[in-house]
C-alpha cells in the first residue's frame, strides 16, 4: 500500500520536512533541528534520542554547533555526522565576516579613518556625504546629501534605516573656510534637530589629500 510508507521513521522525517516548508524554522523546536541535519548522515535510524542528547549534553543549540569535533566524537557520531554539525558555524563566522565588510563598525576616529581611506580616494570633492549608523555605529548606508539647507530627507531616510546616527564626509581639494561656510551651518543644524529626534551626529569630517581628515566636531565647530 503507498499509504505504508508514511509511517516509522521515514514518514516522521516526511512530516518533518513539510512543517518546516510549509511554516518555516519557527515551527520546529531546536532537537528538531538538529534531527533533520542528522538525517543526512544517519539514514535509517531514529535521530531524535540522539538530537535530545547533544541538547542535554551542550545546553543549546549554538553550543552544539559551536562544539568541536573531539567533543562530539566522545559522544559517538560519526565523522559524517560531526562534519555536519560543525558546518553551521562554519558558514556563520563566514556571514559574520561579510556582514562586517559591508557594515564596518565606526565607532572610534581609528575605525573611521580607516574606512575613509578606503572609500574617499574615489569620492567626488565637494559632495556632502552622509554615513548613517545604527545603535552599535555600524554602517547602515554611504549616500550623498546634495541639499544643505534641507535636513527633512536625512530624517526620513534616517527612520527608514532604523538610523540613530551619523558621520557627515566631504572631500576637498582646496581650502575650507570652515566659520562660515554652508558645511558648518549643516553640521549645527543637523546636530540640533538629531537631538530632538534621540538621534546623534557624531562629527563631520572634511577629508583632503593635503592634511590628514579634519575633525569639525573636535575643532568645536558645532
Amino acid at each position: 500500500m503507498r499509504g505504508a510508507g508514511l509511517t516509522g521513521a521515514q514518514g516522521h522525517r516526511g512530516r518533518m520536512r513539510a512543517r518546516l516548508f510549509r511554516y518555516g524554522a519557527a515551527s520546529l523546536a531546536d532537537y528538531e533541528l538538529l534531527e533533520m541535519l542528522l538525517f543526512h548522515t544517519i539514514p535509517r535510524r531514529d535521530t531524535k534520542p540522539l538530537a535530545k542528547s547533544l541538547m542535554h549534553r551542550f545546553g543549546s543549540l549554538l553550543a552544539v554547533f559551536r562544539a568541536t569535533a573531539r567533543e562530539l566524537g566522545a559522544l559517538g557520531l560519526n565523522d559524517r555526522s560531526v562534519r555536519i554539525l560543525m558546518f553551521p558555524a562554519i558558514i556563520a563566522e563566514r556571514l559574520a565576516l561579510s556582514e562586517a565588510r559591508r557594515r564596518p563598525r565606526l565607532g572610534d576616529w581609528e575605525q573611521l579613518s580607516t574606512y575613509l581611506a578606503e572609500v574617499m580616494t574615489n569620492a567626488v570633492p565637494d559632495r556632502f556625504r552622509l554615513l548613517y549608523l545604527d545603535n552599535r555605529n555600524r554602517l547602515l548606508a554611504d549616500e550623498p546629501v546634495d541639499d544643505l539647507t534641507n535636513t527633512a530627507p536625512v530624517f526620513r531616510r534616517a527612520l527608514a534605516l532604523q538610523a540613530v546616527a551619523f558621520i557627515g564626509v566631504q572631500k576637498t581639494l582646496a581650502p575650507l573656510h570652515l566659520p562660515t561656510s554652508p558645511l558648518r551651518l549643516f553640521a549645527q543644524r543637523l546636530s540640533e534637530e538629531s537631538a530632538a529626534l534621540a538621534m546623534i551626529l557624531h562629527d563631520v569630517v572634511v577629508v583632503s589629500e593635503r592634511r590628514p581628515p579634519l575633525s569639525l566636531r573636535r575643532k568645536g565647530l558645532f
